[in-house]
């Protein structure tokens, strides 16, 4: 008997996915909460948004007790290597750069960038037009690195919340700050404060600085939390769940091509 039910024992464990075994519990996951509408506090301090809703998700996919922790966006990897939390969902970019310090899951959504600018101005978005410009974004994100790269001859300011730069933007102490199309859209054009200006110049999508998409990113050591994700991220793809989620947020579907 004992024989019998080791076998059956042996078969069930192999029925269950490798990327479902020893997940973390709880399972910690940081997000910003600074990032709308992807993810933010409301009044009461929780965590709100598009990955906060999807997070969940996810979670109950893949049967895990999931906490949220609200960590600082430069300071989010380095977080995430200090054992300090299990994951990131966090509209973190799959980039070259960073899969040599962390693992990812599939991407769960794709945007392009794109620079914001008052209407009223007369500021070409070309490597000549853009010289001498101020021009604002968040600290340690790939468009920081873009610019960096790419635009040499503007005066970049950079911060630590994209919420900042708009702030700067709508002061006038920026001349144009450059964001995805969406948190800028839903976060800052479609507001009050974000009357009176627009988008200019090309949509961005390079690999090299704007990566494959955002996904959730684990330490190295932890890649089966990553695939458990990934995993998840496919199912909640074919069963519409997903797109309710999408549809909830922006109205359409954000995962991209």
């Amino acid at each position: 008997m004992r024989t019998i039910a080791s076998l059956i024992l042996a078969t069930l464990l192999l029925t269950v996915p490798a990327s479902a075994q020893e997940l973390p519990d709880p399972l910690r996951i940081a997000t910003e909460g600074a990032y709308a509408p992807f993810n933010y506090l409301d009044d009461q301090g929780q965590v709100q948004g598009f990955e906060i809703d999807l997070a969940r998700a996810l979670c109950a996919e893949i049967g895990a007790n999931c906490e949220f922790v609200v960590q600082d966006w430069d300071g989010i990897i380095p977080g995430l290597l200090a054992q300090k939390y299990d994951a990131i969902i966090a509209s973190l970019y799959i980039t070259d750069e960073r899969r040599e310090r962390i693992a990812f899951s599939d991407k769960y959504y794709q945007v392009p960038a794109r620079f914001v600018v008052p209407k009223a101005s007369k500021l070409e978005i070309t490597a000549d037009g853009l010289k001498g410009a101020v021009v604002g974004t968040q600290r340690a994100t790939s468009f920081e690195r873009f610019m960096r790269d790419e635009l040499s001859d503007i005066d970049l300011r950079v911060y630590a919340t994209i919420e900042e730069a708009y702030l700067d933007l709508g002061s006038g102490r920026v001349d144009a700050i450059m964001a995805d199309v969406v948190a800028a859209s839903e976060g800052f054009l479609k507001t009050p404060e974000g009357e009176g200006f627009e988008f200019r110049g090309p949509e961005y999508t390079g690999a090299k600085w704007f990566g494959y998409g955002a996904g959730v990113g684990v330490r190295k050591e932890e890649a089966h939390i990553a695939k458990a994700f990934s995993e998840a991220i496919a199912k909640l793809r074919a069963s519409g769940t997903y797109q309710k989620i999408s549809d909830k947020w922006f109205g359409f579907d954000v995962y991209g091509e």
